[in-house]
């Protein structure tokens, strides 16, 4: 049974582990001034892949160059996008984009107002949990992931119930008033 609790209590440790680090990677790195945006599409491939997590900061319109990819608002639905910059507009404020993957440059500028900031780094794979947790479903999976997590930590404890528990051990002394002697 000591066996059993000890791996029991490794395998619940690393759920523990691995579901805090997906909050930090997820929720915790805005803390450091970074928001994480999840890749969609494959316009920027190779360079970020469909279900990457990119990590954008903000960074002042004068220090983006051509060359740079930049995160922005698309249209008015707030769609965000990541595309290279193809050209600077200085004067109109635009900067002129093109995915890495996307044959074209893209039809609209894109006004220094609506960049969201540079991505700094990337997590493969990240995206598709972001995106599932987003939605209700994710929401609800997550809840009841962390019930069961806790559930599961009290497995050991309940299983093993009494019999697990040591009976304190000692001296103890027994005084019998059967033979009628003195009772103080």
């Amino acid at each position: 049974m000591k066996i059993f609790k000890t791996i029991w209590n490794i395998i619940t440790t690393i759920f523990v582990v691995a579901a805090a680090a997906a909050a930090v990677l997820l929720v915790g790195v805005r803390i450091f001034g970074l928001t994480p945006y999840t890749v969609l599409s494959g316009s920027m491939e190779p360079t970020y892949h469909v279900g990457s997590l990119i990590y954008v900061r903000k960074v002042p319109a004068d220090e983006i160059a051509v060359g740079d990819p930049i995160t922005f608002v698309l249209n008015e639905e707030l769609v965000v996008a990541t595309h290279r910059v193809i050209e600077i507009d200085a004067q109109n404020e635009l900067f002129r984009t093109k995915g890495d993957n996307n044959e074209s440059p893209d039809a609209s500028p894109v006004s220094f107002k609506n960049v969201l900031g540079v991505p700094q780094f990337t997590i493969p794979y990240l995206g598709y949990l972001s995106n599932f947790i987003t939605k209700p479903v994710g929401w609800i999976s997550c809840g009841a992931g962390i019930v069961i997590l806790l559930l599961i930590s009290f497995i050991p404890d309940i299983v093993g119930g009494e019999k697990g528990k040591r009976k304190p051990r000692g001296r103890r002394r027994e005084i019998s008033y059967r033979d009628g002697g003195d009772k103080k």
